[in-house]
């Protein structure tokens, strides 16, 4: 599943740089998340590294773009040329 930053976001800048796959950007009010290029770092690290830098805990899974680890993965794999 992806993850989507929720309007707690206070825009502090921390989470884009540490995307691996530059999934996140600045959105007209708070950052975003394009659930095409999120994996939630499946395949780069074992845990998402904006949930983990987020001092504010505003990034929650979206229910809106349901993904299991095997299609995060293959996600991960079409974004790197894997596969």
């Amino acid at each position: 599943m992806a993850l989507k930053i929720t309007d707690e976001c206070i825009n502090c800048d921390v989470c884009e740089p540490v995307c691996p796959n530059e999934a996140i950007s600045a959105g007209d009010d708070i950052y975003v998340i394009n659930p095409n290029l999120c994996t939630e770092c499946v395949g780069h690290f074992d845990v998402p590294q904006c949930v983990e830098i987020c001092p504010v805990d505003c990034i929650p899974k979206d229910p809106n773009h349901p993904e299991s680890h095997e299609e995060l993965l293959a996600k991960y794999e079409r974004l790197v040329g894997g596969a």
